[in-house]
C-alpha cells in the first residue's frame, strides 16, 4: 500500500462466528435469544447486545473445550474470556456489559438444565465509572423545540411528525422504542397522558403537557393522514412509506432539531430523556415521581439525576460565586 492509513484489521462477521459455533453451542445461543425476547420481553437492541456478548463467549469455549461442549463453560472459561479482551484494550464499561451478559446466560442456562451449575455468580463485575449524562439546559431544550416546530409551519406532513417526536420525547422522557410503538389508541389527549409499554411488557401511564399536545393534534390532523398508506395501520408515528416509524429515523429528527442550538450538546433521544429528568428534578418533583414517569425498576437508577443537578450547581456556584 502506498501513502493513506494502513487498512485496519476486519472484525469477524457476528453472523458468521454463530454460524460456526458446534451445533449444541448454536441451538443455545437460539434458545437463548427467543428467551430473552419472548420471556423476558427485552427490544430487539438489548436482545442483539446479549446475544452479540454471548456468541463472542461461546466462540472463546469452543477454541478452549473442544469436544466438551456447553458443560464445559466455566469460570476460569469466564474468567480467560474476560482476561484476553482486557489485554485487547476493551473499555471497563464495555467488559462490565460483557459480564452481566454472561451472567444471564450462565443463569439461563443452569436453570434450563444445560449446565450442571452457575458459575456466573462467581465472575467479578468490573467496577464501571460513573459518567454523568450529557444534557439540555431548559433554555436550549426550548430553542430545539421552537427550531423544531418553525420547520413544521409549512404544514409538511414529515415535518410535523418531527415536531411532535421531539416535543413527545423532551415532555415524556420515554425511551425512543417506547415512542415508536405507540399505536395511536395509547393517546388519551383529553387527560393528556400516554400509555406506555416499557421494558419487560411493564405498563405505565406518562403525562405530557400542552405544547406536546398541540404538536400531537396537528399531527394527527393534517400530518399523519397523508403518510398513512394502509387504514389497518395503528401506529401513532409513521415514516415516509406509510409503517411504523424506525428508531433511527427518530433519532435523526432529534439529532437535527438539537443540532439547530448553538451550544447545544450532541445528543439524541436518550439525552432528551436525560434532560428531562434532570428538568423535573431541579423543578422540584420528587425521586419516586420521576422513577415512575420513566419506567426505571429501581430507584437507584433514577438516582444518577441527582448527581447530575448536583453537578450543575457547583457548575453555576463556580462560575458565578464571588468566593468560589
Amino acid at each position: 500500500m502506498t501513502g493513506g492509513r494502513p487498512a485496519r484489521a476486519s472484525r469477524p462477521d457476528l453472523r458468521e462466528v454463530r454460524a460456526g459455533l458446534p451445533g449444541d453451542l448454536g441451538s443455545a445461543v437460539d434458545t437463548f435469544e427467543r428467551h430473552l425476547a419472548v420471556e423476558r420481553g427485552l427490544s430487539a437492541h438489548t436482545v442483539r447486545g446479549y446475544v452479540t456478548d454471548v456468541v463472542s463467549l461461546l466462540a472463546r469455549l469452543a477454541e478452549i473445550a473442544g469436544d466438551a461442549g456447553l458443560r464445559g463453560l466455566d469460570l476460569s472459561v469466564l474468567r480467560e474470556w474476560l482476561s484476553a479482551q482486557h489485554s485487547a484494550g476493551v473499555s471497563r464499561s464495555t467488559l462490565a456489559r460483557r459480564t452481566a451478559s454472561a451472567r444471564a446466560f450462565t443463569a439461563w442456562a443452569f436453570k434450563a438444565g444445560l449446565l450442571p451449575a452457575d458459575p456466573g455468580p462467581r465472575l467479578a463485575v468490573p467496577s464501571r465509572p460513573r459518567r454523568l449524562p450529557p444534557v439540555l439546559r431548559a433554555d436550549q431544550a426550548g430553542e430545539a423545540m421552537g427550531a423544531s416546530a418553525s420547520g413544521a409551519e409549512q404544514g409538511d406532513p414529515v415535518a410535523l411528525r418531527d415536531h411532535a417526536v421531539v416535543e413527545v420525547l423532551y415532555a415524556t422522557g420515554v425511551r425512543v422504542a417506547e415512542l415508536c410503538g405507540l399505536d395511536v389508541g395509547d393517546v388519551d389527549r383529553e387527560r393528556r397522558v400516554l400509555r406506555v409499554i416499557g421494558k419487560g411488557d411493564r405498563e405505565r401511564v406518562v403525562p405530557f403537557g400542552l405544547p406536546a399536545d398541540a404538536a400531537l393534534g396537528r399531527w394527527l390532523q393534517d400530518g399523519r393522514p397523508k403518510l398513512l398508506r394502509d387504514p389497518s395501520n395503528a401506529a401513532l408515528f409513521l415514516g415516509v412509506r406509510g409503517g411504523r416509524l424506525d428508531p433511527r429515523t427518530a433519532r435523526r429528527t432529534v439529532h437535527d432539531a438539537v443540532g439547530a442550538v448553538g451550544g447545544a450538546p450532541e445528543i439524541g433521544p436518550h439525552g432528551l430523556r436525560h434532560s428531562a429528568a434532570t428538568h423535573l428534578l431541579e423543578g422540584g418533583a420528587d425521586l419516586r415521581s420521576v422513577q415512575e414517569l420513566l419506567g426505571h425498576a429501581t430507584l437507584a437508577t433514577t438516582q444518577l439525576y441527582t448527581h447530575v443537578t448536583v453537578e450543575r450547581l457547583k457548575a453555576i456556584h463556580d462560575r458565578t460565586h464571588p468566593r468560589s
